[in-house]
């Protein structure tokens, strides 16, 4: 057994808190607002789907950071990636040296850490980043858990020198498959390609009131699938550009289990999306600040096309979606997402960027 602080009292925070206490981990749990973990002020998590049904009761729930890190032997993040930035320079603050395991890292998320860590004077703790968060999960009303996936498979790099962090990973979440570098498990990022297409398309239903569909169903038209095939190719591209041979996103989705084999066989991308279960009763956004939007776009979308123009890949799909979703929310996403200077990487060329991630410099 081991102590874990796990930071965001989210879905993802809170099924990793009951697969890891399930696992015989003593669990800190902690999160910045109150409100997010007001349900679980009795340190009990109710819970149902694949993980089994029932409660299991946690070492601490708090809103103190230092609490929570006080004597742990690793740190788990679960936090959407528009709140790395602040939750790093916290446990810069603190001078955090225990491993720390991004799940999921998103796109950059590695970078970004070792980016908020440089500027702030502090050592970067070992850390490693997941490629997808393990779960698939919501809360509902009343503060219950509901789980319908738990991932088959997600991808882990770590910065040189958070070797540990893998195997810390490894050690918690089954299914963790090491890859290279960050630049491998940033790639595989399925969100990257899953979301952006259908938030844009369907931006105009989004917005009306009163309106009531599916993301993963009514959402993912053949269209919307091809927008989605056009977007995974220059992801891939991109990814052998910088050395990686990756699968197609429905491969990726298949192993996690979020897609269906029969369909994903016959090559019908927005028919094995259809018909994964584990996505199907989940609701399209309700207004452009959800976060497929507010997330998926600055923070996902953003890195992959920074990577991209560093590495000299063509990404027309990817530019056109990033364009209009920064016309849709009205900002420029280049400019405030997650671009070269907050991934650390501003006047690297593509040799640099490699070095960096591969332990050169």
């Amino acid at each position: 057994m081991s102590r874990v602080a796990v930071l965001g009292g989210g879905a993802g925070g809170l099924s990793s808190a009951v697969e890891l206490t399930q696992a015989g981990h003593e669990v800190r749990l902690w999160n910045r607002s109150p409100r997010t973990i007001e349900p679980y002020s009795g340190r009990v998590v109710r819970f149902g789907g694949v993980l089994g049904s029932g409660a299991e009761r946690l070492a601490a729930v708090t809103t103190d950071l230092g609490a929570a890190l006080e004597g742990a032997d690793a740190a788990v993040v679960c936090l959407p990636a528009l709140a790395h930035e602040a939750l790093f320079a916290d446990l810069a603050a603190h001078r955090l040296a225990v491993p720390v395991v991004l799940n999921p890292g998103h796109t950059g998320g590695a970078l970004h850490a070792r980016a908020v860590f440089a500027a702030l004077g502090a050592a970067l703790p070992p850390l490693a980043e997941l490629s997808t968060l393990t779960y698939v999960a919501r809360v509902q009303p009343g503060g219950e858990l509901r789980i319908t996936c738990r991932a088959g498979q997600v991808r882990c790099g770590a910065l040189p020198g958070g070797e540990g962090a893998t195997d810390v990973a490894s050690a918690l979440f089954p299914g963790v498959r090491r890859v290279a570098d960050v630049l491998a498990s940033s790639l595989s990022n399925v969100n990257l390609v899953l979301h952006p297409p259908g938030a844009i398309l369907a931006a105009a239903w989004v917005e009306s009131p009163g309106q009531d569909f599916t993301f993963y169903v009514e959402a993912m038209t053949p269209g919307v699938g091809r927008v989605i095939e056009a977007l995974d190719g220059e992801r891939r591209a991109l990814a052998a550009r910088v050395g990686h041979d990756l699968p197609p996103l429905i491969e990726e989705m298949v192993a996690i289990g979020t897609a269906s084999t029969e369909q994903a066989a016959r090559g019908d991308v927005a028919e094995a999306i259809r018909s994964g279960e584990a996505n199907r009763s989940i609701a399209a956004p309700s207004s452009l600040a959800h976060r497929y939007y507010a997330e998926d776009l600055p923070f996902a979308l953003t890195p992959f096309v920074t990577l991209a123009r560093l590495a000299d890949a063509r990404t027309p799909t990817a530019e056109a979606l990033l364009e209009i979703g920064g016309t849709l929310l009205g900002r420029d996403l280049v400019a405030t997402g997650l671009g070269a200077q907050a991934l650390g990487i501003k006047g690297l060329d593509l040799a640099g960027l490699l070095d960096l991630v591969r332990g050169a410099r």
